[in-house]
């Protein structure tokens, strides 16, 4: 199936950039599959992780839903010091040919990958109008909340739109010992190809389909490549100092696997685990990976799947309270996790290690 989709956002993450960006920009045909993978069921609501997380604006979740009139589906996460990182899916399936309503004013902005054709893409920017002209399918669009954009609602969408408060940018740059992000460079209403934006709105995809399929761990680790990847095409962040290269301490090591253990399930935020350890989110990454040999959120399932074993060659626990004791949502989607990690079904694996 090819490298994991957490494999790109990490190479995005620490800035691996030219030819290395060429490779996993073919690595990620697979990212869809790759996703439902390593995610965990949980069919909730639409809205994930907003409540007490961001500021008050209407350019994320449901929020935006309204806004449009559109279908939304969202994830937040806070991974960055004093900020957030949203995304949202939206879905417009009845054209109305009015203007949209404008967004609240406010310091920060929306990069969106559309999905579908829309001929004919009329738009205003601060009360300035665009040139009209069709927004590819795959191709991104930036827009700045402060400007408060309009567009003409004549054609159906989809969507999904990646919103980054400018102390999100601020965050990143800091992180990254960078000077800080004055303004993303794009231009009003003019679409664009990313094919990394692309790649990872479309591995996304099967999360927007079955809302809060994805643990807290691995979209703190997505969301922070997107960060990333958006400070550095359209901020041009450079950072001044190279990161450490080392991997974690003894120390850190050990309170970082024994934080992650207690926690299978995969919510515990990424960035709780990397205070813990004094160090950044980039950084204990970074550090993490170099160390283990696999990020925080790969190493999480790793550890899912080792007491797993140990729960069914220890006796007859019925295979959904293992499920439910590793972390795992329901027996359905353990069965099918277990079965492409060791190549037998829990219940056939038991029976061999038993006799």
């Amino acid at each position: 199936m090819g490298q994991p989709f957490e494999d790109l956002a990490f190479a995005i993450l620490i800035g691996r950039r030219a030819g290395v960006l060429d490779e996993t920009r073919c690595l990620v045909r697979s990212c869809s599959d790759l996703v439902t993978r390593h995610a965990r069921a949980d069919p909730s609501g639409a809205s994930h992780w907003l409540a007490g997380a961001m500021p008050d604006s209407d350019s994320y979740g449901e929020a935006f839903g309204r806004r449009l009139n559109a279908r939304a589906s969202s994830f937040a996460t806070r991974t960055l010091p004093k900020s957030s990182i949203a995304v949202t899916e939206l879905r417009y399936q009845t054209p109305q040919n009015v203007l949209s309503t404008p967004p609240i004013g406010e310091e920060a902005f929306m990069v969106a990958v559309h999905f579908k054709l829309f001929p004919r893409y009329e738009y205003w920017e601060a009360g300035k109008a665009a040139p009209v002209a069709a927004v590819r399918p795959g191709e991104t669009i930036i827009y700045g909340l402060e400007r408060r954009p309009v567009f003409r609602l004549n054609s159906p969408f989809h969507s999904v739109h990646f919103y980054f408060p400018r102390a999100a940018l601020d965050a990143l740059a800091d992180e990254a010992s960078a000077p800080r992000i004055g303004e993303l460079n794009y231009r009003p209403g003019v679409s664009h190809a990313d094919p990394v934006l692309r790649s990872m709105a479309e591995a996304l995809s099967p999360l927007f389909r079955k809302p809060g399929q994805a643990s807290r761990l691995f979209m703190d680790h997505v969301m922070l490549a997107v960060g990333h990847h958006v400070a550095s095409a359209y901020g041009c962040m450079r950072p001044m100092a190279k990161l450490v290269s080392g991997g974690l301490d003894p120390g850190r090591e050990r309170l970082a696997k024994e934080l992650l253990r207690a926690n299978l399930s995969g919510e515990l935020p990424l960035a709780a685990v990397a205070q813990e350890c004094g160090l950044s989110p980039t950084h204990f990454s970074r550090a993490f990976r170099k160390t283990v040999g696999a990020p925080p959120h790969r190493w999480v399932i790793q550890q899912r799947i080792v007491l797993a074993k140990t729960l069914l060659r220890e006796g007859g626990m019925p295979l959904a309270d293992v499920a439910l004791t590793c972390g795992f949502s329901d027996q359905s989607h353990f069965t099918r996790f277990f079965s492409s990690s060791v190549g037998f079904s829990p219940g056939a694996w038991r029976r061999a290690v038993q006799g």
